[in-house]
């Protein structure tokens, strides 16, 4: 097995043949192409609401354009200290967010503990705006080490989120 990124592997043989199938002719670009309707149509059946999808070409570009659309003037996103998007992303979420900071919350295992993250949230008042705004909570799952969130303790960390208006964002491959 390989583990470096799954933007170094190729593509599995039956996802190479429908994206040669799907690329023969012509198809408007930017979102407006029956294959982007159909694949819009599907998310929103799986998450039972209607959803847009903006496809990239890496898990990076996913994460730092994500977390950048959340993200609010002086803005804070929370996440594990070993977490790919703070370790291995070079930049890239600070960089599309114009400069918001990546906030490090530990915990065992590669996870965010819900207490410590309720903590480091309240060092980021929303009356004290000199000191940054906390914008976003993001996990990985799986994280880095290969442990992986229970539903249980994601709607525990999503609960500490709404309390303070802040998406969860996932990094899942």
């Amino acid at each position: 097995m390989f583990f470096a990124s799954d933007n170094w592997a190729g593509a599995h043989r039956s996802i190479a043949e429908r994206l040669l199938a799907e690329s023969a002719g012509f198809a408007p670009a930017y979102g407006a192409g029956d294959l982007d309707k159909k694949v819009e149509a599907r998310f929103s059946e799986i998450f039972e609401r209607e959803v847009s999808v903006f496809f990239v070409a890496t898990g990076t570009a996913a994460n730092a354009l994500s977390l950048a659309s959340v993200q609010r003037p002086g803005g804070i996103t929370f996440c594990h200290s070993e977490a790919h998007v703070i370790e291995d992303e070079c930049g890239a979420p600070e960089f599309f967010s114009g400069s918001a900071r990546l906030v490090a919350v530990d915990g065992e295992a590669g996870k965010i503990d819900p207490a410590r993250l309720s903590a480091r949230i309240a060092h980021f008042p929303e009356d004290a705006l000199r000191h940054g705004r906390a914008s976003a909570v993001t996990i990985t799952q799986a994280t880095e080490i290969g442990t992986v969130y229970s539903l249980p303790e994601i709607g525990e960390i999503a609960a500490i989120s709404r309390k303070r208006n802040m998406p969860l964002h996932m990094d899942g491959a």
